[in-house]
């Protein structure tokens, strides 16, 4: 790795909007970059990032393979990654990973929650615990790609999250879409809570139809305020390089727009109770989920 690159740990970026904001890092922008990026499909991804044809004097892009559904493989993908980096530092971790997926039947791999709550918050928030002291030691970036569906938690009760969010609970997809965004956030705010030295910042692309997770919702570029691909990752990159980063700790996020959201408009996720409960440790998760005495 480069001494002068700054590295990106990344979820989420073998596709839609988390490839093109990689894409235009490498295209786009003079400063060279090192990305360690989380793919479910290792040999598409590296041929998807083989095909820009980027500087590769100046960047370097490593593949490792990483299905958030399945908590092992965040296991080895946090050692695989923790082993590439060496003694560097991590400038950004990048959480751009989504799934729009409906409560129905089991989870994919033996958890109790449903396969979108995992994919959106639990895999992404255990990632984060095992290369926490990494991240403390890089005083590193941490920004979550979130979205306006926070909003749209059922009945704008969370206590519907202990029933939607569950395996089997025969939730749909918005509902599930809408709530493991919202438990997202709570993350968010944890670990602006607990990682101090490091910026933690979550950012919306805005309304992005012509992604695969949103053509699924139904979203088309006929509405207003649609962005493009290239419009939303330029929205996300913003949570890169914004130096303006409110005084107050709850005010954590960037909208689409540039503007920092006031706090009124996702006031429900700042309640500590709901952060502490969504928020598990790391104790908490491997023994919840079958994996103690593996990490």
């Amino acid at each position: 790795m480069s001494a002068n690159a700054k590295i990106v740990l990344a979820t989420g970026a073998s596709s839609g909007l988390g490839f093109e904001s990689i894409k235009q890092l490498l295209l786009d922008h003079p400063e060279p970059y090192t990305f360690i990026i989380g793919a479910r499909d290792t040999k598409r991804t590296q041929a998807a990032y083989d095909a820009l044809n980027y500087d590769t004097a100046q960047n370097q892009v490593h593949i490792l393979p990483l299905d958030l559904k399945d908590l092992r493989s965040v296991q080895l993908f946090a050692q695989k990654a923790l082993t590439q980096l060496g003694r560097h530092t991590i400038d950004f971790l990048f959480l751009a990973a989504g799934t729009l997926d409906a409560a129905q039947g089991p989870s994919s791999h033996g958890s109790q929650w449903c396969d979108g709550l995992v994919v959106n918050h639990l895999a992404q928030h255990y990632l984060v615990h095992l290369i926490r002291e990494t991240l403390l030691a890089s005083k590193s970036r941490i920004v979550f790609v979130s979205s306006g569906a926070i909003r749209n938690v059922r009945d704008q009760d969370p206590k519907t999250l202990d029933t939607d969010m569950k395996a089997n609970s025969d939730a749909g997809k918005y509902v599930v879409y809408c709530g493991s965004k919202f438990v997202q956030l709570l993350g968010a705010h944890y670990w602006r809570q607990n990682l101090p030295g490091c910026t933690v910042v979550a950012v919306s692309p805005g309304l992005v139809p012509n992604t695969n997770l949103a053509t699924d919702m139904g979203l088309s570029m006929n509405m207003s305020d649609a962005k493009t691909v290239p419009e939303g990752a330029r929205s996300l990159l913003e949570a890169f390089t914004r130096n303006d980063i409110p005084a107050d700790p709850e005010q954590i996020f960037l909208t689409s727009w540039g503007e920092w959201w006031p706090k009124d408009v996702y006031a429900l996720s700042l309640d500590s109770d709901l952060q502490k409960k969504w928020c598990p440790s790391r104790e908490e998760i491997e023994k919840a989920e079958g994996l103690a005495g593996q990490s």
